[in-house]
């Protein structure tokens, strides 16, 4: 499996960012295959949070960035991530070994989820470093 960080979906949809192509590009080939591609609710909570920010040049309205949520969540091959038993033992050890703290603490629950669903995550955010025992990789590289 494969999960899916925030920015890469929102490079994938602002197409004044220099990082577009790539990552449209990785995400239509996500969605278009057979291996399962995860979406922690953080990440979703992201992309809305983001693509709507007015400041933003290229801001959706809610409905435009709802739409393009109800699109992934209609792939066959997506799933949406919830924390499993024993989400906080790993999530604190987290926490505390990647000197995770304010934003960071975000990173640390989808550092969390994809290790519990034994998947490597997609972002370009090199603070998912500091996380040991996460794979993950960049696909804009």
């Amino acid at each position: 499996m494969i999960v899916l960080d925030a920015n890469i979906l929102f490079y994938s949809y602002s197409e004044s960012s220099p990082q577009h192509r790539k990552a449209r590009a990785c995400l239509e080939n996500l969605f278009s295959g057979a291996e399962l591609v995860g979406l922690p609710w953080q990440t979703i909570a992201a992309f809305l949070r983001i693509s709507t920010n007015p400041r933003l040049h290229g801001a959706r309205s809610a409905s435009e960035a709802a739409h393009e949520v109800e699109v992934w969540l209609r792939q066959p091959n997506v799933r949406v991530l919830s924390p499993a038993d024993g989400h906080w033992q790993l999530l604190r050890q987290l926490i505390f070994d990647g000197q995770a703290f304010g934003p960071l603490v975000s990173d640390a629950q989808i550092a969390a989820l994809t290790i519990e669903n034994g998947a490597v995550l997609y972002s370009s955010d090199r603070d998912f470093a500091r996380f040991p025992g996460l794979r993950w990789i960049n696909p804009l590289a």
